[in-house]
């Protein structure tokens, strides 16, 4: 599938390097930074490690040692141009630059449905009226729906614990943005993002103990896992075929349907920052909410700049405390060594400064083009 040009922020032709030390800071030049990259082959142990900290709900990303081995050959089959669209997708890891260590992982599917079916629950309203008693109803309901079929998907969002904090989350989900920005022809005109819906203090998803597990028989745990891996053929087979009337599931599901997970609201709102919406679809399994949004409308498609790099250090002038000075993201121009990193500043004439450390996780230059965009939108724009 060949999807349309998408509109994206272009690179300012007149950007030079010859600009002051402005956005420099202690911050920026601190000793240890976290960079988001590619996934490599190399990365298998730590991403089976990352992944046995994920709980039940996480679809994408379970610790099976051939399922990620598959998922890293077709990244590198993406990225080289030889995997047809319904298989392409990119796997990304945040490393500390000192350490080496793998912090956390996220990806993103091209296109989802074209291959194995993409379900969800859109929800419906149907009334249901009588003249002769002068009586009318309006009915929430729930039909199995592939609407979403083409649509790129964010996934695969998982931070150690032991991570968190330091906008570490933040550069982690938002690096993705920069990469879509970077190229957009590369997906679809549209992206959603699956969330962890409501879980009770047991552990338990009263949506899936009031309807799925009546038609699957088996429990939500062994229904996630088949999901995982692909075997979806079964949802088809056993999903009621009409709609689900809402009003006869039992309040606690009733209540759960479109609830993220306690675990989840961080990462909810810095989707939403970017400018992601809950629409009309939920996860069939727990009901978690489904965000879509336009490509062309995300933040970092809208408000990326490309300015030149700067490289200085403390000593060539520049102030421990730029007045103004705020978390930009940025990250260096290129497919295969994509590198996105969280720095302390402010763009000026052009060009963004950064430390030497900031500059070499990046694997940029003085003079070379680089992405930049403020962590966080305008306070008028912010969720």
């Amino acid at each position: 599938m060949t999807y349309p040009s998408k509109a994206t922020a272009k690179p300012d032709a007149h950007a030079h390097a010859g600009a002051t030390h402005a956005g420099l800071t202690q911050d920026n030049a601190v000793n240890s930074l976290r960079v988001v990259r590619l996934a490599r082959p190399g990365d298998l142990p730590a991403l089976l490690a990352l992944a046995a900290l994920a709980g039940p709900g996480m679809t994408s990303f379970k610790p099976d040692r051939a399922a990620l081995e598959a998922r890293l050959a077709r990244v590198a089959a993406t990225v080289e141009g030889q995997a047809p669209t319904a298989e392409q997708g990119y796997l990304f890891v945040m490393e500390d630059v000192e350490t080496g260590e793998i912090a956390g992982v996220c990806g993103l599917e091209a296109a989802v449905g074209l291959e194995q079916p993409f379900y969800t629950y859109r929800k419906d309203t149907i009334v249901h009226a009588s003249r002769e008693l002068n009586v009318w109803s309006r009915m929430l309901t729930l039909s199995l729906s592939n609407d979403l079929t083409g649509y790129s998907e964010l996934c695969s969002l998982l931070l150690d614990p032991k991570w968190r904090g330091h906008g570490n989350g933040a550069l982690l989900s938002k690096a993705r943005f920069l990469f879509m920005a970077q190229f957009p022809e590369r997906f679809g005109p549209h992206v959603c993002a699956e969330l962890r819906g409501f879980f009770d203090d047991d552990g338990q998803s009263p949506f899936w103990q009031s309807l799925g597990q009546h038609f699957f028989k088996i429990d939500f745990d062994q229904a996630d896992y088949l999901t995982s891996i692909g075997k979806k053929s079964f949802v088809a087979e056993l999903m009621p075929k009409y709609p689900i009337y809402v009003d006869f599931l039992s309040p606690q599901a009733q209540a759960a349907i479109g609830v993220t997970h306690r675990d989840t609201l961080p990462a909810r709102r810095l989707l939403e920052q970017e400018g992601m919406r809950s629409g009309a679809h939920v996860d069939i399994f727990d009901s978690g909410p489904v965000l879509e949004a336009r490509v062309a409308d995300l933040r970092a498609a809208r408000d990326s700049r490309y300015l030149s790099a700067n490289v200085v250090t403390m000593e060539d002038g520049a102030s421990a405390a730029v007045p103004n000075a705020e978390p930009y993201l940025v990250a260096c121009l290129g497919l295969d060594g994509f590198r996105a990193t969280l720095v302390t500043g402010r763009p000026e004439r052009r060009a963004f400064s950064l430390s030497p450390l900031a500059a070499k996780a990046l694997g940029v230059k003085q003079g070379d083009r680089v992405q930049v965009l403020p962590l966080k939108p305008p306070r008028a724009e912010a969720v």
